[in-house]
């Protein structure tokens, strides 16, 4: 199947498949853009420069390529099936039950709350962030290595952009 952009440009949705399965594969694993992404994804471009701009599955939102820098922003449902589809669970932060409240409304994650976190988070990546029960409260940025989220008792830990109690 092709997609035909304005001005005549024609591209495969095999290639655009391909391509956001790569990106997933580099950002967040080798093997994950398949899982994140199935067959049955919707591809949207943007009108003006023809780029890749969102992914859909069953008409939700999983993710939005940003355009400064070529990665994947998650949402919820997004972030959900990468937790789902990891093998090694990765890039999550476990919070204190005080702070999920606060987190579940979309406000940030503080060092002080982190009891666990993957160690190999570094700063300015998309991290989940999880209650004590593996369940997901919300979706961010990392504004800390994971080491440092579990030694520092002061400091922003995620800048989260969206928590479950946000959702649609």
């Amino acid at each position: 199947m092709f997609v035909e952009l304005s001005g005549g440009r024609i591209l495969n949705r095999a290639f655009l498949l391909q391509k956001i399965r790569s990106i997933a594969d580099y950002q967040f694993g080798k093997g994950i853009g398949e899982k994140l992404f199935s067959e049955n994804v919707k591809i949207s471009l943007s009108k003006r420069t023809g780029r890749i701009r969102h992914i859909y599955l069953n008409g939700r939102l999983l993710a939005t390529l940003r355009a400064r820098d070529g990665y994947f922003s998650l949402t919820i449902a997004g972030g959900r099936r990468l937790w789902e589809n990891m093998e090694t669970p990765r890039y999550w932060v476990r919070l204190q039950n005080e702070a999920v409240p606060f987190v579940a409304e979309g406000k940030n994650a503080f060092a002080k709350h982190v009891i666990d976190a993957d160690e190999e988070i570094r700063p300015h990546e998309e991290v989940l962030v999880i209650d004590e029960r593996d369940n997901i409260i919300g979706i961010g940025k990392s504004k800390l290595t994971g080491l440092e989220m579990k030694a520092f008792k002061r400091g922003l830990a995620v800048k989260v952009r969206k928590g479950v109690g946000e959702e649609n």
